[in-house]
This record gives structure tokens, sequence and C-alpha cells, in this order.
């Protein structure tokens, strides 16, 4: 679905010109006419890539909320080994969400140029992406890589604040609760 996504993205529409026409209609209509026009594997182009920029993103991302953590539970003895109040959770998720992106920003700008366009025939995985990063240093410099930075740091950071300030607040419920889960029954 991220090469239709990317596609369906890239594709240029003039609203100004009735006339024209975008290739793509819906994501459905991308999915079958990538199949139809390059064969089910284009699906899977950029696969290894967007696998790589997973990894990264939460290993930096869990990585430094952890540490962030505990540098304030330590700096603050009141909570170590506690919950931190709500705000300063959100606020370490925040910044955590947003150096997973930076982190992985030039593999994403990559793989994005690589599932944007159909495969030349007989070029293997690895000469494209090598020809997509040297193309993109030469015309447009290093900047090239962290195009698009800002929209994903927006988008991704804020997930991320939620996502660990709810974690932390059910996980002290449950932990307050002393409910435990034996034998395929809970217990209190």
């Amino acid at each position: 679905m991220e090469v239709v996504k990317i596609r369906m993205q890239a594709q240029y529409h003039s609203l100004s010109d009735p006339l024209d026409i975008p290739k793509y209609r819906s994501a459905p209509h991308a999915l079958l006419t990538v199949i139809r026009e390059e064969g089910f594997g284009a699906l899977y182009r950029g696969v290894s890539l967007t696998a790589l920029r997973q990894g990264t993103n939460q290993a930096v991302n869990f990585t430094a909320y952890s540490e962030f953590k505990e540098l304030l539970q330590k700096a603050q003895p009141q909570y170590e080994g506690q919950n931190l109040p709500g705000y300063q959770t959100t606020l370490i998720g925040l910044i955590s969400g947003a150096m997973g992106p930076f982190s992985n920003a030039p593999i994403d700008t990559i793989k994005t140029r690589l599932q944007k366009t159909p495969a030349e025939p007989g070029q293997t995985a690895l000469s494209r992406i090598t020809a997509i990063t040297k193309d993109m240093f030469k015309q447009e410099g290093p900047k090239a890589f962290y195009k698009g930075i800002t929209p994903r740091v927006m988008r991704v950071a804020p997930g991320q604040a939620v996502t660990f300030t709810v974690y932390e607040f059910v996980r002290k419920k449950l932990e307050d609760s002393k409910i435990v889960f034996v034998g395929g029954q809970y217990e209190e």
C-alpha cells in the first residue's frame, strides 16, 4: 500500500484543466493499474527500505524515550521508580517521536523515490537505490535527503507523544489494580 500511496501522491493533476484526468482515480484503481502495468512484484518495491526505515525509527524512538525518562527520574528523585507527570511523559514522547524521522529521513526519501517510478528492465533494486542516491546528491545536494521532514515530524511526533502518555497511564492503572493473569484467569 506504500507504493499505491506514493503513486497517488506523486501524480500530477491540474484542477484548472477539466480535460486533465489523473492516471489513478482511487487506491483500488492505482493498485490494479500498478499490477497490470508492472506486475505484482512492483507492490513490494522498496520493502527492504521501508523495513529499515521503520526499524531505525522505532529503535531511535524507544531508546530516546527510555533515556529521557530515566534522566528526568534521576533529576527528580521524587519520581525515581515511579511514573512521571503526564506533561513530562508527553514532552519526552514528542521529542523522541521527532528523533525517529530525523534519524531515517535519507532512507525514507530514497525509498519514496524508488517507489514513485517504475523499474527499468534488467535493473536491480540495489543499482536503482545507488543511482537514486547519487543523482539526488549530485542534482540537489545533501538537503534533498531531508525533503518533507517538517510534515513528517509534525505527523509522527504528536502521535508518539500521545502513545507514550497513554501507555504510561494504562501501565500505572494496571499495576495499581493488582489484577494478575494466572492459569488462564484473572485474579486479584
